[in-house]
């Protein structure tokens, strides 16, 4: 036990301060794909219901290509891919460089664009909940487009599509463990460092259970919160 206590210490004697640091990247890659996937995904939930045919035709392929190919192979593709594309345009026009993409961004575009692929869904899904006579309400009393989706259909689209948008901040939040592959630094990475250095996997990767286990668990009291406040909101509206 003390063995144990030591390596998982803080200081030059343990791995606390790297495993800490890799909690950090977790999260903040977790927190910083959210947005991007939320906003991108509801753009294209948007698609998927438009008038023009080309649009709906442009969603529908998007989220079948995106949710069809392995998260993995999506971040290849773009860790990878991008270098070589941008590799092969500076060649084109004449300058040799060497182009490296920084493993976050990388990361962070590549679980964006899965994260949208499926939130696309939940926000189709919750818009064809709301019925079609609150728009035509709306439109009635002379609001215009805009200020319909901003006030009357924003608020209930949001209160419907939350529990599903719940589901898939948990597939983000352990889909950023992919990362650990092209060089970032997240929890699965320093764990595994950790245990190959101490040769005490059983330890750190134990201890990776955890730390995800607890994140899962506060991203749960966090969006159950959320919801309670949603719903409140929703009724004294």
């Amino acid at each position: 036990m003390d063995a144990a206590l030591n390596l998982l210490s803080f200081g030059p004697e343990g791995w606390g301060d790297d495993i800490a640091s890799g909690v950090l990247v977790t999260v903040g890659l977790a927190l910083a794909t959210l947005p991007f996937g939320l906003v991108l995904g509801f753009f294209v939930a948007v698609m998927k219901q438009a008038q023009e045919p080309s649009m709906r035709l442009a969603g529908n392929i998007y989220t079948t290509i995106f949710r069809g190919l392995p998260e993995l192979l999506t971040l290849f593709l773009i860790f990878y891919g991008a270098q070589l594309g941008l590799q092969q345009i500076t060649a084109f026009i004449g300058t040799e460089t060497t182009i490296e993409i920084n493993a976050f961004a990388a990361g962070m575009v590549a679980l964006g664009i899965m994260f949208s692929s499926y939130a696309s869904e939940v926000f189709l899904a919750a818009f064809r909940v709301i019925p079609r006579g609150q728009y035509e309400g709306a439109y009635a009393v002379g609001l215009s487009h805009n200020r319909t989706m901003r006030l009357v259909v924003l608020p209930q689209l949001i209160r419907i599509a939350l529990p599903g948008l719940g589901n898939l901040w948990l597939i983000l939040l352990k889909d950023t463990a992919l990362v650990s592959v092209i060089g970032l630094s997240d929890i699965l990475r320093q764990t595994g460092v950790a245990a190959r250095v101490t040769k005490e996997p059983f330890l750190f990767f134990g201890l990776a259970c955890l730390l995800y286990l607890v994140l899962a668990i506060l991203s749960s009291f966090v969006f159950s919160a959320i919801e309670r406040w949603a719903e409140k909101s929703g009724g004294t509206r």
